[in-house]
């Protein structure tokens, strides 16, 4: 209340509830995948800690309005953006703000100055500037991402600063994914209170209404409320969690330097190499990775070992990975060619692919590639089937055997574990002499897990009818070909 008995606009931060008071049961089906024992051996490298927890604050609403000691405003580098975080910060901290920014003489990307808060109730404003993304820059662009919050959260330090309001600084003008940057804000957060914990009370992240989904779902990943939360969120961490204090880690570009040299002199070149390896120390650029160049040449003349090869394509794989959350796939994606559905009487998790929805002439199957990366990382973690509807497709939509190699060739080990089974529905005598050959030519390991499905009557004594959501032209095939059983099994409204 102010002094006239108004009540004020403004939000004490202590009046929010903590991330460690939200319900898990929103994030998290208690139900599936309880802890037992042998899980419990299994870590996430962000372990639950309620000491961390009970510092976060997951609040939708205005920055501008928080009561903290600062909060942050994103801007471009003449500190002059105007996007709804930084015009509500202006109108609410008064004219005195424009001033005091013309003194800074902007900010570099990835860098983070500070302003009186003026009108506001925070005492302080952090201002950073956010990078501009685009795909073929995304290292540097997650590097400066980084930055921005370090900085902030260094600065804060610095300045004894007892709780900071982060907004989300990758704003929409500067096209950076959400859920990507959503990643190395918690990370980084988490990492700088692991090793600076005493020195902030609170962190406020504040969202809007679009961003707060995303952070509801990935907050669970850094900062899981229980143990069985962190080990449910274990298998949808992504590949790259960068290094000690969340800074993203590039492979190809870490050097061979000592923190602490101290090699014997009399050690030979071969010998002092090996030795090297246990004085490097943890900074992304400062870890021995070995000679790039050479690997790949050992890799074309075949002389690898299969260790390496292993490490090789698991890099590649990654690679691979992060584009795909990096690209614009809504294109691939509306489609409706690849979906999860129920699960099958073993209760692993039914992916369904329909032939007739993919217009291999038509899109860019590389794009395709990436999708099926995408939505298939997260499932190919645990055991699951693929349906294929062969169901009414013509020379449009048949994949070319060159792609299904490559996508073999692409995808993680665990993807070729955990497949159990492939049913092959309302195969033609054509498809299953290409897929024979494919199996048997091309791919190994692969020839066992077909299953050729004549009818849908089939198909649901392995999967009940009720787990899986069907295109409406292929019950009507069914119907069609084999009698109306099932017929009117009610189809998928959104396929």
């Amino acid at each position: 209340m102010d002094p006239l008995g108004a009540p004020s606009q403004f939000v004490d931060i202590d009046s929010l509830q903590g991330w460690s008071n939200v319900c898990e049961a929103t994030q998290v089906d208690s139900h599936q995948n309880p802890v037992g024992k042998a899980q419990v051996d299994v870590r996430s490298p962000f372990p639950y800690r309620e000491d961390l927890n009970a510092k976060i604050i997951l609040w939708k609403g205005d920055i501008a309005l928080l009561n903290c000691t600062a909060i942050v405003n994103t801007s471009n580098e003449s500190l002059t953006d105007k996007n709804p975080v930084s015009e509500s910060i202006f109108v609410h901290a008064g004219p005195d703000l424009k001033d005091e920014l013309q003194k800074l003489k902007g900010c570099r990307t990835g860098e983070a100055k500070l302003t009186k808060g003026f009108n506001l109730a925070a005492r302080f404003i952090i201002h950073t500037v956010g990078p501009k993304y685009k795909s073929r820059y995304r290292t540097a662009a997650e590097s400066s991402l980084y930055s921005c919050y370090r900085n902030v959260l260094q600065l804060a330090k610095e300045q004894a600063m007892c709780s900071v309001g982060f907004c989300v600084i990758n704003s929409l003008k500067r096209c950076y994914p959400l859920e990507d940057a959503t990643h190395i804000a918690l990370r980084t957060v988490r990492r700088f209170l692991e090793i600076h914990g005493e020195s902030l009370e609170k962190v406020v992240f504040a969202v809007s209404e679009l961003e707060e989904a995303t952070y509801q779902k990935l907050m669970p990943l850094y900062f899981p409320r229980s143990l069985e939360e962190e080990i449910q969120s274990l298998p949808y961490l992504p590949a790259d969690i960068g290094n000690a204090e969340g800074e993203p880690v590039v492979p190809e570009r870490q050097i061979r330097i000592t923190e602490k040299p101290g090699i014997p002199d009399d050690a030979s070149d071969e010998e002092g190499l090996e030795a090297d390896l246990s004085f490097i120390g943890s900074h992304a650029f400062a870890r021995m990775e070995g000679d790039v160049d050479k690997q790949r040449r050992l890799i074309l003349q075949g002389q690898l070992s299969e260790a390496a090869l292993q490490k090789q394509h698991q890099r590649n794989y990654n690679r691979w990975l992060c584009q795909a959350r990096a690209e614009d796939l809504s294109d691939i994606a509306s489609l409706k060619a690849l979906y999860q559905t129920g699960v099958d009487n073993c209760g692993r998790t039914v992916m369904v692919v329909v032939g007739r929805n993919i217009p291999v002439t038509l899109i860019d199957m590389e794009k395709a590639l990436l999708y099926f990366i995408h939505v298939m990382d997260h499932i190919a973690v645990k055991e699951y089937v693929l349906v294929y509807f062969h169901t009414l497709t013509n020379d449009y939509n048949q994949l070319d055997s060159n792609f299904l190699k490559k996508l073999y060739d692409v995808v993680d080990a665990k993807y070729k574990r955990n497949l159990k089974a492939l049913y092959f529905v309302h195969p033609t005598f054509r498809s299953k002499v290409s897929t024979w050959f494919f199996t048997t030519f091309t791919v190994s390991g692969l020839k066992d897990k077909i299953h050729y499905v004549e009818s849908l009557q089939q198909l649901f004594t392995a999967i009940p009818p009720e787990q899986i959501d069907l295109p409406p032209f292929v019950l009507e095939y069914d119907a069609r070909e084999n009698g109306p059983y099932y017929s009117s099994y009610p189809p998928s409204p959104d396929l």
